[in-house]
């Protein structure tokens, strides 16, 4: 029997009683899990690559990155030839905040897992937002965040070479709400590591906004951090939870397994 519980009190679920086959009944809790909880978990499923493919295509549309629908999470530039941009996922952030669409949901799973380390961080910025002061909702409605690569970059590389950051400006920058209001009316805060600016604001008073409010959104009340099991299988709203890893060795066999599933509502 398929029964859940609840991770922390703002965000996450536990779905039990999984028996690998992905019916109706299933998938339906799951998106119903993800819509209202963002951060879903089934531990112990062990899905290969095709399974969770199978899976992911249960919820959305996969996307291939770089060519291929599994993308490899690794440390090792033997295993992924991201490994030095993967170093950028140790700070908060929400994926595709550089393009129009982002991506609507990430599963992960876990074929090795660090001795020390290696956790995945989750926050929800819905509950951050909902729990607000009045006084704050209103000082940031109409605000508008300038979000860049580069910005997510200079993080894990704050003295660059010229020639990096002439790299990272090929990615163009994208500019939305602070505050996103949803197709079913729902509000979450669009921040992270690649929030650059306040749009019109001077640099010290952006700089400082965003940081508090980082902060803010980030509180243990808000978080979820989760400790992998090879096995596990964890897929998360991106559009409205803030993710980090956990520091692990880059030594370490850490391997994770990524599928990317495509959005369909664009930043306001």
């Amino acid at each position: 029997m398929i029964e859940t519980r609840a991770l922390s009190p703002h965000l996450g679920v536990e779905v039990t009683g999984v028996d690998g086959g992905f019916d109706d009944a299933l998938i339906s809790r799951c998106l119903e899990a993800l819509k209202w909880r963002g951060v879903l978990l089934i531990r112990g499923l062990h899905l290969d690559d095709e399974g969770q493919i199978a899976f992911s295509r249960r919820l959305g549309q996969v996307v291939a990155l770089r060519g291929r629908e599994i993308f490899t999470v690794s440390l090792d530039p033997a295993k992924t030839d991201q490994a030095e941009y993967l170093k950028g996922t140790f700070h908060w952030h929400i994926d595709g905040t550089t393009v129009t669409v982002p991506v609507a949901a990430t599963t992960l799973t876990a074929r090795h897992v660090a001795a020390v380390g290696g956790g995945t961080e989750f926050a929800s910025t819905y509950a951050a937002y909902e729990n607000l002061p009045d006084a704050e909702r209103k000082r940031y409605e109409g605000l508008r965040v300038v979000h860049s690569f580069e910005a997510s970059q200079r993080l894990v590389k704050p003295d660059p070479t010229e020639r990096e950051v002439a790299g990272w400006r090929r990615v163009p920058t994208h500019e939305t709400s602070l505050v996103w209001r949803r197709r079913d009316g729902r509000r979450s805060l669009v921040i992270g590591a690649t929030a650059d600016h306040i749009a019109g604001m001077e640099p010290a008073e952006s700089r400082a906004l965003l940081d508090e409010l980082l902060a803010w959104s980030t509180q243990e009340r808000f978080c979820y951090t989760h400790d992998w099991h090879v096995g596990d299988l964890v897929v998360w709203d991106n559009t409205g939870m803030l993710h980090r890893a956990q520091p692990y060795e880059a030594s370490s066999e850490r391997t994770l397994h990524r599928t990317t599933i495509v959005g369909d509502e664009p930043w306001s």
